[in-house]
């Protein structure tokens, strides 16, 4: 199920039931964006919500041109999926929290790898700030036990989701195109839209290593074995067909539908889905990345701190734990401050475009500790 409309040039279609509560201006930006020189389609996720002059949960599809802007500052921001190799209830919350410390820090020389790029390095094996996190997760419900057979994954493993980015380097590609470029987007085969994908993919990669670099950093610390299941970007833009018409194919805060399984997680109190996508041209073979924003960053700790404390917001109502000592963060990234997520599983499914594999709780969600512990 969705909504469609057209309007000039392009068509908008928003993935959402009547039950799927989605801000005004979220689709004010959305319809904004459709009316950009070449834009052909764009589609909203049941996650949309705004963002700084373009929407956030949405793909956009254009012809002859594409926007740098649309994909944002976190060029390959995106999450991976690890097994670990740890068994649920063989170690306490309070012993996996002792034993991982603070990964905020930058990685030894000795640690990184010998290919790793020269800029930015210092950021490679750290989350970042915003809504990043790394999460160790237990398997609530199995709705498609082949999918763990065939890899060998038992129910009792904890898995690790690690959500992060090209940290400061897509914010560097970005602030550099938008000086020469403003937002008027590339025209293809020019030498500076061949120059933006060359740096577009270097972020890519960037980011992929980074997710990598956190996850092992978590496992060693755990003594855990753990194997990448998944790594899937949701902030890029990638040369495609749609319908016999060939284009630039934007997400920002949009998962691809059309490489296997992906991760859609909730808040650090809600539920994690692992789904199998349908590919759908309606949605331009994108899926939600998330439960998306309800309250904007400004105003969480004015709603929240009446009601809880920074103690409180470090548990939540599974019984896992937070790890996160920015005071203001904690209150940004509380539970409340985004929708629920199975609200966005929902509209997905009635729009028939996941099948559910699993369910997933959280155990520990590590967002910023400071110093080592």
């Amino acid at each position: 199920m969705g909504t469609d409309f057209c309007s000039v040039p392009a068509c908008v279609n928003i993935i959402a039931t009547e039950h799927t509560w989605i801000e005004g201006k979220a689709i004010q930006q959305l319809e904004t964006t459709a009316r950009l020189p070449g834009m052909v389609r764009v589609a909203g996720m049941p996650d949309l919500h705004p963002g700084r002059g373009y929407p956030v949960g949405a793909a956009f599809f254009s012809r002859s041109r594409f926007y740098p802007a649309l994909v944002g500052n976190d060029i390959g921001c995106g999450m991976a999926l690890w097994r670990t190799g740890l068994t649920a209830g063989k170690l306490s919350a309070d012993k996996l929290e002792k034993r991982l410390g603070s990964i905020d820090m930058p990685l030894a020389e000795d640690e990184l790898p010998q290919d790793a790029p020269a800029h930015f390095r210092y950021a490679l094996g750290t989350i970042g700030g915003g809504n990043h996190f790394a999460e160790l997760q237990q398997l609530d419900e199995v709705y498609q036990p082949e999918w763990l057979e065939q890899r060998q994954l038992s129910t009792k493993e904890l898995l690790l989701l690690v959500h992060s980015g090209s940290r400061g380097l897509g914010q560097a590609i970005l602030e550099q195109h938008v000086r020469a470029f403003g937002h008027q987007g590339l025209e293809e085969e020019t030498p500076a839209a061949q120059n933006y994908l060359l740096q577009h993919q270097q972020a890519l990669a960037f980011a992929e290593l980074n997710r990598r670099l956190i996850a092992q950093r978590m496992l060693a610390r755990w003594r855990g074995e753990g194997s990448c299941l998944l790594d899937v970007n949701h902030n890029l833009v990638s040369r495609c067909e749609i319908d016999g018409v060939t284009g630039w194919l934007h997400r920002k805060g949009a998962t691809p539908a059309d490489g296997g399984p992906v991760m859609i997680p909730g808040s650090r109190g809600d539920y994690s889905y692992l789904v199998q996508p349908v590919p759908a041209a309606d949605s331009l073979y994108s899926l939600a990345h998330g439960a998306g924003r309800k309250w904007m960053r400004g105003e969480c700790r004015d709603r929240l701190s009446s009601r809880y404390n920074v103690q409180q917001l470090t548990r939540t109502r599974f019984g896992s734990r937070v790890v996160c000592q920015d005071k203001q963060l904690i209150f940004q990234e509380a539970p409340e401050a985004y929708k629920p997520i199975d609200s966005i599983i929902e509209a997905l499914q009635q729009a028939g475009l996941i099948v559910l594999i699993a369910r997933l709780t959280p155990v520990l969600t590590y967002k910023v500790r400071g110093e080592e512990a």
